[in-house]
């Protein structure tokens, strides 16, 4: 009460100083100005002893001035309504030619609007909120920062801690809703999430408060960004620490509507807010700031000056400034013409003849004020600077800056270039004391101990049932979940450093049937009806674009599998296929003409190959035929034949030796081909092909071509199996395409018949699906990889891909150790060496043997034949030769 009474004599003091300098004011213009305050309160009183100290401090230091400024004051009473009358009183009564306030954005709404209609400029140094600025009205002028320019700083603490979620706090009113815009862009560029808003009424009782803290505890976000007036922010934290949200694990971000003003909270409030960060408004220090404090505090040593009384004391020189620059001139208002008819309070104002010209003066205005830098563009102050501050105990300590171009650095002078790229928190800020004293940052989420379960949608499955399987227990009704993929999923829970309270919800309709496709269970994340999605669930663009995924917890990818068939017919003309008609009729021509070959060169001169015509022909098949098993009796004497035999000798070798192979290949092993080699064999022909059935593979097909009437759909393997073995001839299919995983499990069942030729399409894998920038998905992601390194990921492989391994092994991991492959028929090309080679040696005995045939004639070749320097062997005496024969015989009966 004394401080209060010590207040009121010092403003009386200073106003009868006003009026004693008025009196003085001989010779000088008196240009009344208005001031609409919330008189009584704190605020006001602040920065109605500023402007009074303004006003006297300019015209002290400016005594050449021809004007002079007149300050009447207009109570607002704290309300919308009083300010706007005491406007509409200021511009009638008074007829003020500018006005400074009023001290509320609500205020400022109303005010602006009369401004503009009296043209009558309004200069605020305390209506903060964005709003303002889309009314658009060129009277109206903020001499203080827009609560969107301190957006920024906020975005850059959060993006440097990698927080991922953000819960606002706001107040109920123009103030607080005037940030969300930007500050939602600022986020939504830095890819964080504002899952819920928080607002509070501007008179929210305690227990309000606390249902709303409530709330908050229970959502798994643990970073809140509060932005209310200081009265309303120590009632909020007080009770937010007796709730238990001041302790570690989360973070509390204040603007500068609350620590601005913090000196006006009490003291246990403020000890309530440890550990919060703050964005403050920089001041930078200056002779003049200095002194102004110095004379501040001991003038008033019991009123703390706050940044509010600063701007209002730049305003109010830069409107001394500005009125003395636009003259004196024309200062009257225009008088509303009298129509006859009743005009409203607001249209009989006038027009203010002066306000034009003052506008334009005050936008040119540029001078350093005790605040900084004082200069309008476009309406209003620009920082550059912002001030971070960590509340400890019952003050706070800076930590750091944010500066345009240069971000957040610990000190002014520091550039973000000396900042390597591989930098940490601590390399931007100073020391910081978080919420219980953390000793850690914290992680900005928390699965709430007292919160609900995770509802996690699983997919019912009609076929495939490995993956996931849900059934009822018919002794409770519950649901019971199993597959490999819910096995997984629990590895991974257990994987997390913290516990996770879920259950399973599957995505059916009350009959029991699935209620959609994956696309349809997918989009229920997104529309909030479950929390995440655990299942075969494929990881794919369009689907990303409204969810998260984690890591893929399985490799996948589609597969085009076909029905195997035996191409080789198995009949009575079976040995003949090793060999082509070609190979075959080549061996059968090659076969005479190296007999025919052997018969010109031996006949002369060789009895086994002389006598009738019908024994010299059969001797040249039977010699010709016989190299093929055995050495003939037949021998032969000249040299060409018998370079020719061993030609021949070699040929049949490896004709034999290959076609023996390839004949007891046909016989032995079953040589299984696929029907189909590619999908794009599939489209050329106009076959009909399988899908899963509610698998996203349905659009790839139809993307790569596929009419709707070519593609059948199936749910089970067994019908799968049943639409390959038919075939397109009997409503069957030529192929299917499956997924990989569903693919191993069907090959798995049917090794033996089917095979996959080709994996069109490439997809990531199956993942758990969460709503976009769920913080789960980053821990859930280091889980599965700790589990996919695991021996615990292999036991799952066997347990659930592997049941089959010992008469079907996987075809993916463990393919088959006797693999089908194509059988080739051998063809001439395969021994058309040989066979030329063969020729050629024909050719030149042939050439031989004619050139000595004509080189004589034919009687003197006779009578001469031994003496001949063509003959190559010499012809032996009869006796000789029967000698020969006789020991041939003999060597032949003894072996």
């Amino acid at each position: 009460m004394r401080t209060e009474k010590l207040f009121f004599c010092i403003l009386l003091v200073f106003f009868f100083c006003l009026e004693f300098n008025r009196g003085q004011n001989n010779g000088k213009t008196l240009v009344d100005v208005g001031v609409i305050t919330d008189v009584d309160t704190s605020h006001s009183k602040v920065v109605m002893l500023c402007i009074n100290m303004s006003i006297s401090d300019f015209y002290s230091s400016h005594p050449q001035f021809e004007t002079r400024l007149v300050v009447n004051v207009g109570d607002s009473k704290s309300d919308v309504v009083g300010a706007a009358i005491a406007a509409l009183d200021l511009i009638k009564n008074k007829q003020v030619k500018a006005i400074l306030g009023p001290w509320t954005s609500m205020q400022a709404h109303f005010l602006i609007e009369i401004g503009q209609k009296s043209r009558v400029p309004i200069v605020s140094y305390s209506a903060t909120s964005p709003i303002l600025t889309s009314l658009r009205s060129p009277y109206f002028l903020r001499a203080t920062y827009e609560d969107s320019f301190q957006v920024q700083p906020i975005k850059a603490i959060i993006k440097l801690f990698g927080w991922r979620e953000v819960v606002p706090v706001y107040i109920d009113n123009t103030f607080g809703e005037g940030i969300m815009p930007r500050l939602t862009d600022a986020l939504q560029d830095i890819n964080v999430r504002i899952p819920y808003r928080s607002v509070i009424a501007i008179n929210a009782t305690d227990h309000e408060i606390s249902v709303e803290l409530l709330k908050m505890m229970n959502m798994p976000t643990r970073v809140f960004l509060v932005h209310m007036y200081y009265d309303l922010a120590s009632r909020f934290f007080i009770k937010a620490k007796e709730l238990g949200l001041m302790e570690p694990g989360y973070v509390w971000i204040l603007t500068n509507g609350v620590i601005d003003d913090l000196s006006l909270i009490n003291e246990t409030a403020v000890e309530a807010m440890e550990g919060v960060l703050g964005i403050k408004t920089y001041i930078p220090k200056s002779p003049d700031l200095e002194k102004f404090r110095s004379r501040w505090r001991s003038l008033f040593p019991r009123v703390e000056l706050s940044v509010y009384g600063l701007w209002a004391y730049d305003a109010t020189t830069a409107l001394a400034v500005a009125i003395e620059e636009a003259g004196t001139n024309n200062m009257t208002f225009s008088k509303v013409v009298d129509t006859g008819r009743n005009v409203s309070e607001l249209e009989a104002l006038g027009l203010s003849q002066f306000g034009p010209k003052l506008l334009q003066t005050l936008l040119t205005v540029q001078f350093r004020g005790l605040a900084g830098e004082f200069r309008f563009f476009r309406g209003q102050l620009q920082p550059s600077v912002f001030e971070i501050v960590n509340i400890i105990n019952t003050g706070e300590k800076s930590i750091g800056f944010w500066k345009e171009g240069n971000g957040l650095v610990k000190k002014l002078d520091q550039q973000a270039s000396s900042i390597s790229a591989l930098s940490t928190w601590k390399d931007h800020l100073k020391h910081i004391v978080w919420p219980g004293e953390a000793d850690s940052v914290p992680k900005g989420w928390q699965i709430p101990t007292k919160g609900k379960k995770l509802r996690i949608g699983v997919p019912k499955r009609t076929g495939y049932t490995d993956l996931v399987k849900v059934t009822r227990d018919p002794i409770t009704n519950s649901t019971v979940v199993t597959g490999f993929c819910i096995d997984f999923f629990e590895a991974v829970i257990r994987e997390l450093p913290y516990d996770v309270s879920y259950e399973f919800i599957p995505f059916e309709k009350p009959d029991g049937k699935t209620a959609g496709n994956y696309n349809d269970l997918v989009y229920q994340v997104y529309l909030g009806r479950y929390d995440a999605v655990v299942g075969d669930t494929t990881i794919l663009v369009n689907r990303s674009s409204y969810v998260d995924f984690t890591f893929p917890f399985i490799k996948s990818g589609v597969g085009l599998i076909v029905e195997m068939t035996d191409p080789v017919k198995r009949d009575y003309i079976l040995f003949m296929k090793p060999l082509s008609w070609k190979l075959w009729l080549t061996s059968f021509i090659s076969f005479f003409l190296v007999g025919c070959t052997v018969w010109v060169l031996e006949y002369k001169r060789n009895p086994d190959f002389s006598g009738p015509p019908r024994f010299q022909a059969s001797t040249i098949c039977w010699f010709a035929f016989s190299t093929m098993v055995f050495a003939p009796r037949e021998r032969v004497f000249s040299f060409w034949a018998r370079a020719l035999v061993i030609a021949w000798y070699f040929l049949v070798l490896v004709l034999t030796q290959s076609y023996t192979a390839s004949l007891a290949s046909l016989l032995t092993s079953q040589k299984l081909n696929p029907t189909i080699t590619s999908m794009s064999s599939l489209l050329e022909k106009g076959e009909t092909v399988g899908y899963q059935r509610t698998s996203f593979i349905l659009g790839k097909l139809k993307e790569r071509g596929f009419p709707q009437s070519s593609l059948v759909p199936f749910d089970t393997a067994e019908e799968c199996d049943e639409l390959l073995s038919k075939g397109p001839k009997k409503g069957g299919v030529s192929g299917a395409f499956l997924e990989i995983p569903y693919l191993r499990l069907f090959l798995g069942q049917f090794c033996n018949t089917y095979k996959m030729v080709e994996e069109p399409f490439n997809v990531d894998g199956f993942g758990f699906v969460f709503p976009i920038g769920s913080p789960l998905v980053a821990d859930v992601s280091r889980a599965i990889l700790k589990v996919a390194e695991s021996p615990k990921a292999m036991e799952l492989e066997r347990a659930w891909f592997k049941k089959k391994e010992q008469s079907c092994p996987d075809p993916i991991t463990n393919p088959d150790p006797n693999p089908s492959f194509t059988s080739r028929q051998l063809d001439i090309d395969s021994f058309l060496f040989l066979f030329v080679g063969v020729l050629l040696v024909c050719v030149m005995a042939l050439g031989n043997f004619t050139y000595c045939f004509l080189a004589k004639d034919q009687v003197s070749y006779l009578d001469k034949v031994e003496m001949s320097p063509c003959s190559s062997s010499q012809q032996m005496p009869v006796k000789r030769k029967t000698q020969l024969n006789m020991s041939q015989v003999h060597d032949q009966d003894s072996l």
